[in-house]
């Protein structure tokens, strides 16, 4: 069985319908990132470590 996943936007999407984003979802090994026009169309899925230091050096660019 499978844990649903609990999706949630960026606050900085707020253009026309808010949907030109990226969503993730956190698990405890792994974050998952989802196209949010075409959620059905599939997920990326990183483990936490890679993406939070992929996240961190984005911040500081």
């Amino acid at each position: 069985m499978t844990t649903p996943l609990n999706w949630r936007k960026s606050s900085y999407s707020d253009g026309d319908d808010g949907n030109d984003c990226v969503e993730v979802a956190n698990c405890p090994a792994h974050i998952s990132v989802r196209d949010s026009k075409t959620p059905d169309d599939g997920t990326l899925t990183f483990p936490t470590q890679a993406f939070t230091a992929f996240v961190d050096a984005l911040k500081n660019t």
